[in-house]
């Protein structure tokens, strides 16, 4: 038994990687210890690998070099772990029974001195994004280290670790042990609100052109990469009014009125509404809507149906017959940036002839002072590979806006959650979308967001449901390209 796993780790402090070293070489299973450093410390029983970036394509170039047993445990981050009892007993006996490329297990997570137990989620074709949460640990196969074509990525200091992930799932199913096999001190402490737009800031630019590149390669070879570009969509069907800022609502009483008013001081070379779908208000946001739809320009649906979620009420919406040609999004927690919002973003729709518009925000407090990151302009969607890139990252931007006929065709998935991005999925890969990188939008973040403080258990649904809708949308791509010249690529 002796000799089946090689363990590769990232250094922490001398004392705690000692004791890491020292709770692995423990198993009988443990060929060797390998530990991962930028400069060496005074360690036992292990060998230390010197390395410039822990996630680069060269640093796994380096591991698969030296592995020398049948698998090989990997713990790239930069929080100190412990395994618990029999957890490389365990990691080497699913391995066996199942074959996969690799498996991984949930944790237990240490944070402001706490122990709490965090469950993470089945991997699925879909699971592309970057930030998947496969625990402290990913045990691989030797064959997968071996497999993995390093001159693709030579130069690549961050997505190294992301490249082989990919490569071990096109490999054979990747397993998760719904099982608690390590403990983890986890150093990042934010809430999940103030994580959620890490991969947006300019300091992260330069990993997220990596991961693009490498979720491209990947696309292509599965089959999912798209095709040639779409036809320009043509805007002539008739309808009563040029444009509808559509808002689904329940209990917004706070927040209703500043989004009521940054739509009816529009400035437009032409008609539209407002069409405020409240799903049974209850704190008074019902009195608020009553009041300015005896205006004119706004209306006021509650719907017969008690079951809707979001996407449930803009269907309610985008059905309604008094709807214009396009659909324009505001969430009722947020603002247009100003008077001309409405106008740049109908123009967008002439100027490309695209069947979906996305434009740019500012993140603000709920006094409206801007926040960090400030604007989100989503730089990573480009006309030359943006429908691509939009599977493998959480959002595509804000407002959002729908040539009517296309999202009646479709339809909102009535979720609460993602239902803007399966929309922009499907609509992405069929249709061209046309981008605004100004930011024309303000984006509120205050306690009352639905995503400002997440549990474990919500994130995971929230993932879990995002991996689906990429997952399907990455079938239907699949299953087009099969009926199109391969060669034709995008």
């Amino acid at each position: 038994m002796k000799g089946k796993v090689d363990c590769f780790f990232v250094i922490g402090d001398e004392k705690a990687s000692q004791k890491l070293v020292n709770q692995f070489n423990e198993s009988a299973l443990i060929r060797q210890v390998y530990v991962l450093t930028k400069k060496s410390l005074n360690l036992e029983n292990c060998e230390q690998i010197l390395v410039e970036e822990y996630a680069s394509c060269s640093t796994i170039r380096q591991i698969a070099k030296l592995v020398r047993s049948d698998y090989a445990l990997l713990a790239l981050g930069d929080s100190m772990i412990e395994p618990g009892q029999g957890a490389i007993e365990r990691l080497v006996q699913v391995a066996e029974n199942t074959d996969a490329p690799m498996v991984y297990a949930d944790y237990f997570e240490i944070k402001d001195g706490a122990l709490s137990p965090h469950p993470v989620i089945d991997y699925q074709m879909g699971s592309l994004r970057d930030d998947f949460n496969f625990g402290p640990v990913r045990f691989y196969r030797a064959e997968v280290l071996k497999a993995f074509r390093y001159e693709y990525y030579e130069m690549l200091k961050y997505a190294g670790c992301y490249a082989l992930r990919l490569r071990a799932s096109r490999m054979g199913e990747l397993v998760h042990i719904p099982e608690y096999l390590f403990t983890k001190t986890e150093t990042d402490t934010r809430t999940s609100g103030e994580k959620q737009f890490d991969y947006v800031k300019a300091s992260a630019r330069e990993r997220q052109v990596e991961m693009e590149q490498v979720c491209t390669a990947h696309l292509r070879d599965i089959g999912a990469l798209l095709l040639e570009p779409f036809p320009e969509t043509v805007l002539t069907e008739p309808f009563k009014v040029e444009a509808s800022v559509i808002i689904p609502v329940r209990n917004r009483e706070k927040t209703i009125r500043d989004a009521i008013v940054s739509v009816l001081i529009q400035k437009t070379t032409f008609n539209f509404n407002l069409i405020v779908v409240d799903n049974y208000s209850t704190d008074g946001t019902t009195e608020v809507l009553k009041e300015y739809a005896s205006w004119g320009k706004l209306i006021h649906i509650i719907p017969e149906r008690k079951d809707l979620g979001i996407g449930g009420c803009w269907n309610e919406a985008v059905f309604h017959p008094d709807c214009g040609k396009f659909a324009v999004q505001l969430d009722s927690d947020d603002l247009y940036s100003d008077e001309n919002t409405l106008q740049i973003i109908v123009d967008k729709f002439y100027e490309e002839n695209c069947a979906m518009v996305i434009g740019s925000y500012r993140m603000t407090n709920f006094n409206l002072q801007e926040i960090p990151p400030g604007v989100i302009d989503h730089r990573e969607w480009t006309d030359e590979n943006g429908p691509n890139n939009a599977l493998r990252i959480n959002g595509l931007g804000a407002p959002r806006a729908f040539y009517t006929p296309v999202i009646r065709e479709i339809r909102v998935p009535n979720v609460s959650y993602g239902e803007d991005y399966a929309l922009g999925l499907a609509i992405s890969g069929k249709y061209k979308i046309g981008r605004i990188y100004q930011p024309i939008y303000l984006c509120r973040r205050w306690d009352d967001n639905t995503d400002a403080s997440l549990d474990v258990a919500k994130q995971n649904v929230h993932n879990l449901y995002k991996d689906r809708i990429r997952t399907f949308e990455l079938q239907s791509r699949i299953q087009r390209n099969k009926r199109v010249d391969p060669d034709k690529a995008w």
